[in-house]
């Protein structure tokens, strides 16, 4: 088959898949659509039936809650299987919807945000608030469509928000309480951006997209199978991913909620190019939990309380999300407190303080990554289930590495001898795919799929000097090949 022929099918092929993808992203969107439609609808026709009861034109109480509840339709809807699944309660699923419709239709809301004629104000039972030129429902609106002034429907709406444990909405809903909106039957609301885009596109939310965003997700094409690294580390990766998948049942079904902490920290340490970003990317894939790395130059500012502030966003989003925090070169942040001769060295512990306690109390996974072990605050230690140490590879670990580092498309000139050059030459994984990247593009300079065995000891020679900032180094005896 010629080549021409092979690249028309690969393009072929690569269409019709994408084709599918399309067509299944339309479906899925559309199966939402078609779900919150018919959810919208329910919520205008027991909004106007809680209207007409309160202004006396007809109707009893009991009718509001009497009007059917939308059929937990089976088809692929995420909005649909998200109310089926968790089997949410009447005042459960009016909360959801009615954090949707600022989003998806806020004429919803303008009955109740008309003026009352008597004090030229909302009214207040309808209890809608304003923010930044959109209005929001609130736990009282709720309790208001739902009860009227019942006072046995009000406090089960604030239990309903204020209980945090098996209760799913605290996952889906962002609540915030101000000055001005102390109680929690007060604040708008609103969905957490991740499930927004759940219910709506059907696509994941992308926080990483957005310049103020102080995270980025890192993803890697290796698979766990292609992990180098010492039997001692894999071990105590083996227990870090027995924790994601049973450590809910430690603390719930074992009962040990009051007596562990939530979640689970993990501190990486070795020289430089040992593979621990790598693992961290490898590792959140094998238990699919995407992974964010805390981006420095987002996070540290230079104003009092900002660098709080920025951490607080990222772990307030990844709190429910399921994400590991990755926290590469974390002496930066988390770097030892020192006796504080002025603002400076203040203001410095004050962020080390706020990290030791925010990162004990949060839930998910979270990674230090340092070089310098020695470098970070004692106090953060004891907090660690998990220390990890990443050597460097040993001689049967660099040829796993040599081995696996070429392309399947090149070949290796037949003087090339791996196992001498991983004896001989004590690189990293990092150095060697340096080595490797150098000596494939001289191949597709030279118009060849050939690695030669010069550019690999060129190469090396090159990593070494950039490495020990020498020109001679104790390679001169192999460089007679280059004569």
């Amino acid at each position: 088959m010629s080549l021409g022929h092979s690249c028309w099918r690969f393009m072929l092929n690569n269409n019709v898949f994408e084709r599918e993808r399309i067509n299944n992203d339309s479906s899925l969107i559309q199966s939402n659509i078609q779900a919150l439609e018919k959810e919208l609808t329910w919520c205008e026709r027991i909004i106007d039936a809680r209207l007409k009861i309160h202004f006396k034109k007809e109707g009893e109480p009991s009718a509001v809650c009497d009007l059917p509840q939308p059929e937990r339709q089976i088809f692929p809807s995420h909005f649909a299987q998200f109310v089926k699944k968790h089997e949410l309660s009447i005042e459960a699923r009016l909360i959801l919807i009615l954090a949707l419709v600022p989003v998806l239709k806020p004429k919803v809301l303008d009955v109740l945000t008309c003026q009352n004629e008597l004090t030229l104000r909302p009214f207040t039972e309808f209890a809608c608030v304003e923010e930044n030129g959109h209005w929001y429902a609130t736990g009282e609106t709720v309790s208001f469509i739902l009860g009227g002034e019942d006072l046995t429907t009000r406090l089960r709406v604030q239990s309903l928000l204020q209980t945090i444990n098996g209760n799913k909405l605290h996952e889906v809903l962002a609540l915030s309480t101000s000055q001005e909106a102390p109680l929690i039957l007060k604040a708008p609301l609103k969905l957490r951006s991740s499930y927004l885009a759940y219910f709506t596109t059907a696509n994941e939310h992308r926080p990483e997209l957005f310049d103020d965003f102080c995270a980025t997700r890192i993803q890697s094409t290796l698979e766990w199978k292609d992990l180098v690294l010492p039997n001692s580390v894999m071990e105590s990766l083996e227990d870090i991913k027995f924790w994601a998948s049973t450590g809910k049942a430690l603390l719930d079904e074992w009962g040990l909620m009051d007596k562990l902490r939530p979640g689970f920290r993990v501190l990486f340490y070795g020289p430089p190019g040992t593979g621990k970003t790598m693992t961290a990317s490898v590792l959140g894939k094998n238990i699919n939990h995407p992974v964010y790395r805390i981006d420095l130059s987002k996070i540290i500012s230079k104003y009092i309380g900002e660098t709080e502030k920025n951490l607080e966003q990222v772990f307030t989003l990844a709190e429910n999300q399921k994400w590991i925090l990755f926290f590469d070169e974390a002496d930066a942040l988390f770097g030892k407190r020192t006796q504080a001769s002025g603002g400076n060295d203040q203001f410095a512990n004050q962020n080390v303080a706020y990290l030791l306690q925010r990162i004990e109390c949060f839930s998910g996974l979270s990674i230090l990554a340092t070089n310098f072990k020695d470098n970070l605050d004692e106090a953060f230690f004891r907090r660690f289930e998990s220390v990890i140490y990443f050597p460097q590879p040993n001689a049967s670990e660099r040829l796993r590495l040599w081995h696996q580092g070429f392309s399947h498309q090149s070949t290796l000139e037949s003087t090339v001898d791996l196992e001498r050059i991983a004896s001989d030459y004590i690189l990293t994984g990092a150095e060697i795919m340096n080595v490797i990247r150098f000596a494939s593009l001289q191949a597709l300079r030279r118009g060849s799929c050939e690695i030669a065995y010069r550019d690999l000891l060129e190469g090396i020679r090159r990593q070494k000097m950039r490495d020990d900032n020498q020109a001679e180094l104790s390679l001169a005896p192999r460089l007679d090949l280059f004569a």
